[in-house]
């Protein structure tokens, strides 16, 4: 690697841990009165002590949704598909009350009882993020609340 190349690389990466540092400045300065519980009853109620979501600044963190019918409060149909899209209907519908959209998704993490699944999971997914998909992570993991077969839970930046 020629020097010139070296120096450069070490510049941009000052300025990324610059940023990162003045991020985490501002985050810090958070108070909690500038913590905003966000509900609607287009989404199902929190089966817990927490929120649907929480707004921070203009990022919002959406509480894992698993594909509960918020207008019958039970859980849809035994599918993986049918499921998925019930957590990202959720997910919208709390978008939604804080003035954000689908698309407003930065990160989501999915959790699916069997990764086998997973391309069933990623079809039905893809039909809702279709043009700049969020970065996301996907967690195998042995049980979710109510024995559903995906939980989604999600970061979103409310313009």
């Amino acid at each position: 690697m020629r020097r010139a190349d070296f120096q450069a690389r070490i510049k941009k990466i000052e300025i990324a841990n610059k940023v990162l540092a003045d991020g985490w400045l501002q985050t810090s300065r958070v108070q909690l009165d500038e913590i905003e519980a966000i509900k609607t009853d287009q989404a199902p109620e929190a089966i817990g002590p927490y929120s649907q979501a929480v707004k921070v600044g203009n990022f919002m963190f959406i509480s894992g949704q698993i594909p509960i019918d918020p207008a019958t409060g039970e859980v849809v149909e035994e599918d993986v598909q049918v499921q998925t899209k019930q957590c990202i209907i959720n997910i919208e519908a709390i978008c939604k009350k804080a003035g954000a959209e689908l698309n407003d998704v930065i990160k989501t993490t999915v959790f699916v009882k069997d990764m086998s699944q997973f391309a069933k999971v990623n079809e039905t997914y893809g039909e809702f993020f279709t043009n700049e998909a969020p970065a996301r992570a996907c967690v195998e993991v042995s049980c979710l609340p109510k024995n559903v077969l995906v939980a989604i839970e999600a970061i979103v930046l409310v313009k």
